[in-house]
């Protein structure tokens, strides 16, 4: 099952999400050195980083949803991409409350939105893994032949072999 939306070949969600994944967590990591060394240039960028992190986020989101429309219904896959899919828009939510909390602390952000911060980045890190799930063990997006009912990859069975596509004529088989 093979991404609905793609670029040059490639999943585009699969390529925008680099971005808010990089820019949400390493505005955690500045949030955590805010909070050891109280110096507001660390809040300061973090704060930034939040807002183009849920940029990103939306702008990936977008493309996640039109390949989770693809998969086929009464699949582990459709199950997994709608776990996936909700637990970011909660982190989008959590940084957002974050950012929202920010706004009137003038680079000295309250505690709560540091919390939040390091919820997202947490949630971040399992909703990361299921998308992981949904490319490296089911083949979504990637994959025509994809096994979307392969089981999790916690329960350390293989996965079964890929279903072939039909040979068209003067076309090599899949290696």
């Amino acid at each position: 099952m093979e991404s609905r939306a793609k670029l040059f070949g490639h999943s585009v969600h699969q390529m925008l999400i680099v971005f808010p994944l990089g820019l949400l967590a390493t505005a955690t990591v500045f949030d955590v050195v805010y909070w050891i060394t109280q110096q507001p240039g660390w809040a300061e960028a973090s704060f930034l980083m939040i807002v183009a992190g849920i940029i990103g986020g939306l702008a990936a989101g977008v493309f996640g949803l039109v390949d989770y429309l693809g998969i086929p219904r009464h699949t582990r896959a459709r199950r997994v991409g709608i776990i996936h899919g909700v637990g970011n828009v909660i982190v989008l939510g959590l940084y957002a409350v974050s950012w929202v909390q920010r706004i009137p602390s003038e680079g000295t952000p309250p505690q709560i939105a540091l919390i939040l911060s390091v919820a997202g980045a947490t949630l971040a890190v399992v909703t990361g893994w299921l998308g992981g799930e949904l490319v490296d063990r089911l083949g979504v997006g990637v994959d025509e032949r994809a096994h979307l009912n392969a089981p999790s990859s916690l329960k350390g069975k293989p996965v079964p072999e890929r279903r072939t596509a039909r040979r068209r004529p003067g076309v090599a088989p899949f290696a």
